[in-house]
């Protein structure tokens, strides 16, 4: 059985449910988040930082590690498959209407999970065929009661759930847990205890040792109690010619080991295929419990934005070649969170571009409407809603950022040479399908220098294919572009009013000179 709730046809990821059993789980010392290099993209820690994305991370998961674990891998490991995006939008739509049903369901497995560590005493299952065997039995006889309380969900709820997804689950639940197969289920756990002794097949190997010990159904015997004891009555005063019996003394040792030994060679496949249908039910609802994780992040988020008064909408993706970044109302998330109320929005129409330079004043909202659009991005491509109005944009293998870094007093090499280092790395990893977010990068030299090497790499990556979002105040390198008169960009400026009132609203408009360090200056010191 597969949940298939995050893909049409293949689990979540199978490798994060590896890297938990094994214990590699560890923490991000700087963020507070979960491990997971070696399962995310290679700039997945400079999207925390440069996007401060740790503290939408913390709002999904809400102090769940297990949440928080889920939501950052699904967040920084963005699919571009847009049939995919529309599938999990579909189900998280899904989770939105029956918000009850999907925390039902997730109570289910996390109960079923520790259920299945509650009686798991005697830690790993020890080598004896009959312990694997109890402990197998144990851990299936308890999933067969969570697998129940599933199926009867599936049943009750399957017709008011629209998405493909829960309707293919649902409908997978109601077939594979029939009646008819869970009573023969049960039946087979009943016959697995053995309360009537085992019965074994053997032959006579070299030397009239035994060999090829094979565990025999026992037959069966459906006639009524009072034939049963008719029957034992006769057997103890008439010898039966047909068969030999021998019975163990009690005070002999050797000889009880000897028995144990031969039923552990009978029912050494009967406990090993056992054992292994109880891992495939316990990986079955640590799957289910891992993709739900991620819409029960979503259902957190959702209800805190709500608490905030804060618009969210469904985005719609676009294939890569469309170029159809629109949007109304967006605005930072990771700020609303950490200011717990809203913040100022934007509007863009930027189809059809593959350059947006976006230059203005000081502490305009340049950085901030960077940010909000490099987010809503990976919200989109993790199949989420945003926090927005309307959101148009098309799907990238690849989301980057190349921000601006305060001075290291680690760093062997100067700053300019760490940017550049940095810009390196990105290059050899990203493609022509690819989105990079720029914030005040290469200004770590004078002007006329930062403005070459920047003009350079733009137009190396645009004529690549990959579209660039630049936040920058080198007027040279940002008046350079803009001269060029290029139809495939779009040039924005952070909005100042006469007075030197910053709205942080970012409109369109031609780079200026001045980044009007004044207003700064007589602001803070009040001249």
């Amino acid at each position: 059985m597969k949940a298939y709730l995050m893909f049409k046809n293949r689990d979540f990821d199978p490798q994060l449910l590896i890297s938990r059993k094994i214990n590699r789980v560890r923490s991000w010392k700087q963020d507070g988040l979960p491990d997971l290099k070696q399962l995310l993209p290679f700039n997945a820690e400079a999207l925390i930082q440069d996007l401060g994305l740790d503290i939408l991370f913390h709002a999904m998961a809400q102090s769940d590690t297990f949440l928080l674990e889920v939501v950052s891998l699904a967040v920084l490991d963005p699919i571009s498959d847009i049939d995919i995006i529309l599938y999990r939008q579909e189900i998280l739509r899904d989770c939105l209407k029956h918000e009850t049903i999907i925390k039902e369901l997730y109570q289910l497995t996390i109960e079923a999970i520790k259920k299945e560590r509650d009686n798991q005493w005697l830690g790993f299952y020890s080598k004896y065929p009959s312990s694997i065997l109890h402990q197998s039995l144990n851990k299936i006889t308890l999933f067969v009661e969570m697998l129940k309380k599933l199926k009867n969900i599936a049943v009750k709820y399957e017709e008011i759930f629209g998405s493909e997804g829960f309707k293919r689950f649902f409908r997978m639940l109601r077939q594979e847990l029939n009646d008819e197969y869970l009573e023969k289920i049960d039946e087979y756990l009943k016959q697995l205890k053995f309360n009537d002794g085992v019965l074994i097949s053997a032959e006579l190997g070299r030397g009239n040792k035994g060999t090829n010990y094979i565990l025999q159904k026992m037959p069966d015997d459906n006639r009524s109690w009072l034939k049963r004891l008719l029957s034992n009555k006769l057997k103890s005063f008439i010898s039966s010619r047909k068969s030999f019996t021998y019975k163990l003394d009690p005070h002999d040792e050797a000889g009880a080991r000897a028995l144990s030994e031969l039923r552990d060679q009978s029912i050494n496949s009967v406990a090993n295929a056992l054992a292994q249908s109880a891992d495939h039910i316990s990986n079955f609802f640590q799957s289910l419990r891992t993709e739900l994780a991620f819409y029960i992040g979503c259902l957190n988020l959702q209800e805190t934005l709500n608490k905030m008064k804060l618009p969210f909408c469904f985005p719609v993706p676009t294939n890569h070649e469309e170029r159809k970044l629109s949007f109304t109302g967006l605005c930072d998330i990771c700020l609303a969170l950490s200011k717990n109320s809203k913040v100022v929005s934007n509007n863009l129409n930027a189809v059809g571009k593959n350059l947006i330079v976006i230059t203005g004043a000081n502490t305009g909202g340049k950085s901030t409407f960077l940010r909000s659009i490099g987010i809503a991005q990976l919200m989109m491509q993790a199949g989420m809603f945003v926090p927005a109005a309307s959101f148009v944009a098309e799907t990238y293998m690849n989301i980057v950022t190349h921000f601006k870094r305060e001075e290291d007093i680690t760093m062997e090499s100067g700053k300019l040479d760490e940017e550049l280092h940095r810009m390196s790395e990105i290059v050899d990893k990203i493609n022509s399908k690819s989105l990079v977010l720029f914030n005040e990068s290469f200004s770590a030299t004078n002007e006329r220098e930062g403005s070459e090497i920047a003009r350079q790499i733009v137009n190396a990556l645009t004529e690549s294919g990959i579209k660039v979002i630049f936040v920058t105040h080198l007027y040279e390198f940002a008046h350079s572009l803009y001269e060029k008169k290029n139809e495939n960009a779009v040039f924005l400026r952070a909005e100042r009013l006469e007075d030197g009132t910053r709205t942080f609203r970012i409109i369109a408009g031609k780079p200026l000179h001045t980044s009007y360090g004044e207003d700064l200056y007589f602001k803070i010191f009040n001249k």
